[in-house]
Order: C-alpha cells, then structure tokens, then sequence
C-alpha cells in the first residue's frame, strides 16, 4: 500500500511540474521585452532618421515597460505586421494602434484598452464630406492589415469604393492627387499624419465607431495581460495619460472628452 502511494505522489509531483512547463512563457518572466510599435504614424508611431522611435505609442509602451520593472527594445511594424509578430514570436507586446475587435481576439490576447478615440475622415481642403454618410460613391483609401475603411462599409453600410494601398504615406499621396477622396481610421492617426504633411488636408470631425486601442500579446499570456492592466491604471492615476496626450496632440485634443481609465475588456 505504500509503495502505491508513493507512486502516486511521485507521478502527481511530475504531472504538477509539467503543468509548469507547459505553460506558455509570459513578459512577466522576462528581462527585456521587444515591443513592436507603428514605424509610418507621426505623432503615434513614427521611426526618425537616426533609427529612434518617437510617438504617443512609443511613449506608452515605454512606460508600461518601466511599471513592469523590464528594459525595452522596439520593433518598426505596420498595420498588417501586427499579429504576425505576435504569432511569430518577434515581438512580446504591441503597441500599435492595434484596435481590439473580436476576430483579432482568437488569434492574439488583448490588455487595455488604453486608449478610447473615435474614427475619423481626413480630406482635402475643398472637400465637401462632413460625417460618415458623405462617403457613399466615394473612393476611401484601404490599408493593407487595418480594417477601418471596411467598417465603413460593413458597420455603417456605406457603399462606397475600396482602394487598397500599402500604408498610410501611399493614402496621402493618393488623397493629395486625388486617387481617393478620403482616407479614414483612428482620430489620432489622421491627426498626426495631417500635421506632419503640412499641405492643409484637415478632418471631418465626423467623430464615429469607437476605438477601442489594446495591447497585443502573445494568445494566453494572461499574467502578462493583468499586470499590463494594472500598469495601464496606474498611467492613468498618476497622470501620465493626460500629460502624454496634450504633449503629442495639444491641449485642444483633450476637450474631446474625459481622460479616465478605460473599462478593460478583461484577460482571456
């Protein structure tokens, strides 16, 4: 009978252990995290000439980081490098105005949101579109791996005209020489994008479907996602929140609503 016992207390030991094993290594166990952030989004996400990156993202991640007591390295990613290098390991976390929707969910762990903004038309100066039913029959400006310009259509049930291009530079250009009529995403992407160009390209302020702006991590990283949670609320109590949006979108940009810990969509 005892040496029964001690076989099942043995083989219980072993079947612990590997439960330990298995379990998918998480950013709370490592030193240094690689976190990719957007190389092409001026005042969001933005790889500077000298290989640095700057940007209201850059600056989250940066402290989110520092709250979990890790050194940071950042990885340039685009829109639709964003779950592959979750995927595939490159990167730990993403901060890159990766917008939480239910279809990203089945293939990577969101934390946050930790930001709310809204969608938003960027136009030319003589352009006359002013909310999101204007778009019907126009051709909108379609980024390979976001899928705003298809909510548009999908969500809001606006016929209009999808044309693809690689990255948010190819829209502007194709906006300025009238390719598109019209280039839709995050407020804060269009905001950035048109200060940075400088050519009078301005936005609707049509203001619609809210963004929800998480943080990527690998699918199952679930300690990761609740302390990444916890230091979100922290940026948020202690101020930095505020101070990074007004430094990066100016005081104006705060008057469009209440700068608050956002309601987190939780961690599984």
């Amino acid at each position: 009978m005892k040496r029964v016992l001690a076989a099942l207390l043995v083989l219980a030991s072993t079947a612990v252990a590997g439960c330990g094993l298995n379990r998918p290594e998480s950013i709370v166990d490592k030193d240094e995290l690689v976190i990719g952030v957007r190389s092409d989004l001026p005042s969001v996400g933005f790889r500077k000439p000298d290989g640095t990156y700057e940007g209201f993202d850059v600056d989250v991640a940066r402290y989110l980081a520092a709250r979990l007591g890790k050194s940071v390295s950042f990885l340039g990613v685009l829109a639709a490098d964003r779950e592959k290098v979750l995927m595939d390991g490159r990167a730990d976390m993403v901060v890159a105005t990766f917008t939480i929707d239910q279809e990203r969910k089945r293939r990577v762990l969101f934390a946050g949101p930790y930001h709310i903004s809204y969608q938003d038309i960027l136009i030319r100066p003589d352009e006359k579109i002013a909310n999101v039913r204007d778009l019907e029959g126009r051709r909108i400006c379609e980024v390979q791996g976001s899928n705003a310009a298809q909510r548009v259509v999908a969500e809001r049930g606006v016929k209009a005209q999808l044309v693809p291009f690689p990255d948010y530079n190819r829209c502007l250009t194709a906006l300025k020489d009238k390719q598109v009529d019209a280039v839709t995403t995050n407020d804060v992407i269009l905001a950035g994008l048109a200060a940075r160009d400088g050519s009078g390209l301005r936005l609707a302020n049509a203001l619609f479907n809210e963004q929800r702006t998480g943080v990527g991590l690998a699918k199952g990283d679930v300690p990761g996602c609740e302390a990444v949670n916890r230091a979100i609320t922290a940026m948020y109590q202690d101020g930095t929140a505020q101070k990074l949006l007004r430094k990066w979108f100016g005081a104006s940009w705060l008057k469009r609503g209440i700068v608050a810990v956002p309601q987190f969509e939780g961690c599984s």
